[in-house]
């Protein structure tokens, strides 16, 4: 049963309207290759968060929803798996084709539900394409292992196949990005995938899988339920489905990687972070600076790998006005207007939490130096507006400094060595990514094996890999034994045949030559 804590999160962050009070447009689901109209009784509201007005509304499908999604999917894997690999890469080739012809569609809604700038928004996609690209190489990712004549006549050889139905749970941080993470490896690897959106933010995910089907993609490889609680746990439960992906919150990721491994799935679980910036004094004054406010601040600070967190060593402290300078520049507005440098928060429910640990945070003895009170924009009364906000003398036992704010807020923290700052980071429980600013190799290279996150930036703010590579988020902010695109992404979505063959050669027979030249269909 879903922890009274979660249910509660769940709560928060979505209003319902039933049936008949229903007046904006609503959201289909994808079943066996159909856009359909769900039946459901109860349906979600998605906002625009500049304004609060309801762009659409989501269903909560009924459980024959999606145990239908689930079944096509279980059937199309029965032919889908035999599909040839080059038939896959193919439509890998062309679904990447068909991102990019509606790339800026596919910002403009990313915009528009989850309200960061329509700049950022085409990195949502740009950084979801990359790993669309790199499963057009599935063809070489996907070979196996072989050892000849283990044995007299004898030989072994592994095959990497699919699982079988994988699912995915998504984020509303990146609404585009995310789900391009989970089903087009899974899909080029030989799963069907069944993908739960995020019910603030279903618009990209919905015109992605619009693409997929357009790309090529066979009726019910690809299926798109909506929901929130009864959802979530009917992927976890379900016996279709043998492995979950799952970004988003803490006490969510928990739930779903507790339940789905006890009902025998395999799950990888990003969650939580409080990422580390740690600034030396002999770093790059400006450059430095820059990076900080923009990794902070990007997004309003909604992001796994935002550098929320600074800790100034030595002389470095003396920067915090030149850092309070250059982030008061910065401009709140709507992520469609221009000039905009971020934008509002997902909801109203987030937008009191932030604020809520920024005056935990003064309460405890912070000082604000940057951000007040006053978080109005122009033009945009009804928005859930945080203007860019930093404290300083924050410590270790502070609420602020405890908690993932997941808004535009920087907490500023003061060590007098580097020893003394890798010792404060390693001491929190999240480990999803950290960056050092320094001019000094040595102390680059000591703070990369010294430190715990297992993302480490030198001199780069948000060190999220290119997906040659894999993101290898850890300690407590990640779950699970295989992380995300890359070669961990495609062992994810594999498992390993190995096979131990016998063919005495005495048994040889000679057969007459074919001169025709193989066309290896």
């Amino acid at each position: 049963m879903l922890s009274a804590r979660l249910s509660k999160t769940f709560r928060a962050m979505r209003s319902t309207v039933s049936v008949a009070a229903r007046s904006a447009s609503t959201t289909k689901m994808l079943i066996n290759g159909e856009f359909k109209e769900s039946q459901a009784t109860e349906w979600l509201p998605v906002h625009n968060p500049a304004t609060n007005e309801i762009v659409t509304e989501v269903p909560c499908c009924t459980q024959e929803e999606m145990r239908a999604a689930s079944d096509s999917c279980a059937e199309a894997f029965k032919t889908w798996q035999s599909t040839s690999v080059m038939t896959r890469q193919n439509i890998m080739f062309k679904l990447r084709e068909l991102i990019v012809q509606n790339s800026a569609e596919l910002a403009r809604l990313v915009t528009l539900e989850q309200g960061k700038t329509l700049a950022d928004a085409d990195g949502d996609v740009l950084r979801g394409l990359q790993v669309v690209e790199t499963a057009c190489n599935i063809s070489t990712a996907l070979m196996g292992e072989n050892v000849p004549t283990v044995a007299r006549d004898m030989d072994t050889y592994s095959y990497r196949l699919p699982l079988g139905v994988a699912a995915g749970i998504c984020p509303f941080n990146f609404p585009a990005m995310i789900p391009l993470w989970m089903f087009p490896l899974a899909l080029a690897c030989g799963n069907t995938f069944l993908l739960k959106p995020s019910e603030r933010v279903p618009g990209a995910a919905m015109l992605l899988a619009k693409l997929a089907q357009d790309a090529g993609v066979p009726d019910g490889v690809l299926n798109v339920i909506h929901g929130s609680v009864d959802c979530v746990n009917f992927i976890c439960d379900d016996p279709n489905v043998k492995s979950i992906s799952f970004v988003g919150s803490d006490a969510a990721g928990r739930h779903i990687y507790t339940r789905g491994t006890a009902n025998g799935k395999r799950v990888q679980s990003n969650m939580a972070a409080k990422n580390h910036g740690i600034i030396l004094p002999d770093a790059n004054k400006t450059a430095t600076l820059n990076a900080l406010v923009g990794a902070a601040f990007g997004a309003a600070g909604q992001r796994c790998m935002a550098l929320s967190t600074a800790v100034l060593v030595g002389e470095a402290q003396e920067w915090v006005d030149d850092l309070a300078a250059l982030t008061q520049q910065l401009t709140l507005n709507a992520g469609d207007q221009a000039g905009a440098d971020l934008g509002p928060m997902i909801s109203p429910a987030a937008l009191q939490r932030a604020k809520d640990l920024i005056q935990s945070g003064i309460d405890q003895g912070a000082t604000r130096i940057v951000g007040d009170d006053d978080n109005t924009v122009a033009g945009y009364p009804n928005g859930n507006w945080l203007k860019p906000t930093i404290l300083t003398n924050v410590t270790t036992d502070m609420d602020c400094y405890k908690e993932e704010i997941f808004g535009p807020v920087l907490v500023c923290l003061n060590a007098d060595t580097l020893d003394d700052a890798i010792a404060l980071a390693n001491a929190n429980k999240w480990g999803n990514g950290t960056a050092i600013f320094t001019n000094n190799g040595a102390a680059a290279r000591k703070f990369t094996f010294e430190i715990e996150a297992t993302q480490v930036g030198i001199n780069v703010p948000i060190p999220v890999p290119l997906p040659m590579f894999s993101f290898t988020g850890g300690k407590q902010s990640f779950l699970g034994d295989l992380n995300f695109y890359g070669k961990a992404g495609v062992q994810f979505f594999t498992q390993l045949k190995t096979v131990t063959s016998l063919w005495r050669q005495t048994d040889a027979t000679t057969l007459s030559a074919d001169v025709a030249f193989p066309t290896m269909k």
